[in-house]
């Protein structure tokens, strides 16, 4: 726009007035007052106009009122739009805070249990929010002066008649306490962020070996892809021929069970018992909170049902839900129980955390005590007991040939393979390692996927080589290790033996039995001796006096001046 453009236009309002009044161009009627008083305020700009013209160009003057009309405009989007801006991003601050206050700020509360990353919420030009980046549970500590703090293993008694494994004490919080410091939100995950399991509804049997119908038949191109940590990954682990685990394939539940299975969103803890092989364990020192909260689930068969049937009502004996498994996948009972230790993620799809305890052991401590103390206040997301003598996978597994755990020959193919592999015995040169073989008799850990995918890549393992998954369990952590830096918290065998009473499996106890001699129950009482006769009951109560005996001195003396008198 020119400055005579400006000046041309100024000049012609007083000729479009004129022709308005003449009809010819649609103008709306006014008054003639103000009309008047319009006329006049032209003529009044226009004689302000001219004045300026007479001491400038018309160009300086065009480019004078552009540079107003620009500041004006600048001054009018600063000042309008910061306010704009601030009602939008408080009112996107306030909306945030009332849907997750977990994700404002990092947030502190008596001991700092959580950090979450800083979120900048930005909104663009189309009004379209960035989602805010994902909190993670990074650890804490607890406050200075904390008795678990200054906590220290006493010494072992020194019982030498006493040398099998025992328990030592362990610093647990207050059930209160460590549910307080239960993480608002999962721990952070390495690598693997997205994690899905294949489904095959025709099985390929012809691979190089291993496998089953349950876990599916992978090939070793498969098994080794599966240890290459991706962002995204899709992968055997068990349930393959179903699209609902425990739902037509094999280790089949009841819908009933399923839907209450899918409702526990907390804590699970879990056992099974197959074959009728123990005897059920109610857990005990459990808070009344975790009786409420926590799912407790008992895996059984139809044999065990069977043996149960009559002992309890609405599917619950103590604390513990019965659940009917149907259909095993395998002959061995042993390795039917791994479907449950192992894939738990599985089961209970919605689960934060689990507690897998064996059949024959008996849970003598509070849950969420337990969860603080070996994961949450480890910041980790598996822990496992090591062995408690044994610490070398080749040991192991000669361990297991001497006492007929397995046939030699599947055990002896399984260690050969992964020495080609490059398994090499235990050292200290592992460190911070400190075992290769677990007790695997618990495992805690949280459902997050990499946790989710180690305890997959176990099941593998122990469905394509031998069911003793002591062997095959640091392979799998190396490997995953190697990928991601992340590891299993393996603490000791005395402190599982803390919160867990091993008992004696069901032939166990009947020989025992068998070999203890009978035991008269009631005991009969013992028969009072008879009272003393009357006639003696003085002479009963007669002191009688102790026998003098002879001086020998004396009568050494006498025997020798009777000697002398004869001579």
């Amino acid at each position: 726009m020119s400055g005579g453009s400006l000046g041309i236009r100024s000049g012609s309002y007083g000729s479009l007035d004129k022709q308005g009044q003449n009809g010819v161009l649609p103008i709306q009627a006014a008054s003639a007052t103000r009309t008047k008083a319009y006329s006049k305020m032209l003529k009044e700009k226009e004689t302000l106009i001219h004045w300026i013209c007479k001491f400038a160009g018309r160009k300086k003057v065009g480019m004078l009122l552009l540079c107003v009309i620009s500041a004006a405009v600048f001054v009018w989007v600063v000042y309008f739009g910061e306010d704009q801006e601030n009602d939008n991003s408080s009112e996107v601050n306030d909306n945030l805070a009332l849907n997750n206050p977990l994700i404002n700020v990092v947030q502190s509360i008596r001991i700092d249990n959580w950090t979450s990353l800083s979120v900048s919420v930005k909104e663009t030009k189309v009004g379209v929010m960035h989602p805010p980046p994902p909190s993670y549970f990074l650890g804490y500590t607890l406050p200075p002066g904390h008795p678990c703090n200054t906590f220290t293993l006493p010494p072992p008694p020194a019982d030498k008649k006493r040398t099998g494994p025992r328990p030592c004490p362990v610093c647990y919080l207050p059930v209160e306490e460590a549910v307080a410091l239960m993480p608002k939100v999962p721990s952070f995950s390495p690598v693997i962020k997205i994690l899905t399991y294949i489904f095959e509804e025709i099985l390929n049997r012809e691979t190089e070996f291993g496998g089953s119908d349950f876990g599916g038949y992978p090939t070793l191109k498969q098994r080794n892809d599966s240890y290459d940590i991706r962002e995204s990954m899709n992968m055997h682990c068990g349930f393959v021929k179903g699209r609902k685990p425990g739902r037509g394939t094999g280790f089949d539940i009841d819908d009933s069970d399923l839907l209450e299975m899918e409702q526990c969103n907390g804590v699970v803890v879990a056992s099974a018992i197959f074959g009728a092989f123990d005897i059920i364990q109610q857990p005990r020192n459990i808070s009344e909170y975790s009786k409420q909260t926590v799912c407790f689930y008992m895996f059984v068969d139809e044999e065990t049902e069977a043996d149960l049937r009559g002992k309890y009502e609405n599917k619950k004996i103590g604390v513990w839900r019965i659940v009917l498994v149907r259909d095993l996948p395998y002959t061995d009972g042993r390795r039917n129980g791994k479907i449950p230790k192992l894939l738990l993620h599985r089961l209970f799809p919605n689960a934060r955390y689990s507690l897998w305890i064996d059949g024959k052991l008996e849970l003598v401590a509070d849950p969420y005590q337990i969860l603080e103390r070996f994961l949450w206040r480890k910041n980790a997301t598996l822990a496992i007991s090591r062995h408690y003598k044994r610490f070398d996978v080749f040991i192991e597994a000669e361990a297991n040939k001497a006492a007929g755990k397995y046939d030699n020959a599947s055990i002896d193919h399984q260690v050969e393979f992964y020495k080609r592999e490059g398994l090499t015995p235990y050292s200290e040169a592992k460190h911070p390692i400190t075992s290769d073989v677990p007790e695997g008799c618990v495992i805690i850990r949280e459902h997050i996927p990499i946790s989710n995918l180690f305890t997959c890549l176990w099941f593998n393992e122990v469905d394509r080589f031998t069911s003793r998954d002591q062997i095959s369990f640091s392979t799998v952590r190396d490997k995953i290790a190697a990928k991601t830096n992340w590891t299993v918290n393996m603490f000791l065998d005395c402190e599982r033996r803390n919160f867990v009473i091993q008992k004696y499996h069901k032939d166990v106890l009947a020989l025992l039995a068998q070999r203890a001699p009978p035991v008269i129950y009631p005991p009969p009482r013992p028969v009072p001796a008879p009272p003393p006769p009357p006639y003696m009951a003085n002479y009963s109560q007669r002191k009688v006096p102790p026998r003098r005996r002879r001086d020998r001195k004396s009568g050494s003396r006498h025997h020798r001046k009777v000697s002398k008198e004869i001579v």
